[in-house]
């Protein structure tokens, strides 16, 4: 089963300026994601449903999964391939 991977304009247009290594990095994973989207270190996120999010060394790709089309949509906007930096991994006291 081959799931159709759509990536908005604007989030390959951010994909375009990360360093050539993670670029590379993220591509494949994308790829990957057609054989199954939901192979990896993937997390369902209750604050946007219905969204996950996998984790791709230090950096996250946001997506919403519709099984019934065996479509992914990633989206720069509310779902984004992001870096994570210390401000997303500040602990709550």
């Amino acid at each position: 089963m081959m799931w159709i991977i759509l990536v908005a304009k604007s989030a390959r247009k951010k994909l375009r300026k990360f360093p050539n290594k993670d670029r590379v990095r993220i591509e494949t994973v994308l790829a990957e994601m057609e054989q199954n989207p939901f192979d990896g270190d993937i997390e369902h996120l209750k604050n946007i449903a219905p969204a996950f999010r996998r984790r791709v060394g230090s950096y996250r790709i946001k997506f919403d999964a519709f099984p019934e089309s065996e479509t992914v949509k990633v989206y720069e906007q509310v779902y984004e391939i992001k870096r994570r930096n210390e401000n997303t991994c500040k602990k709550r006291l």
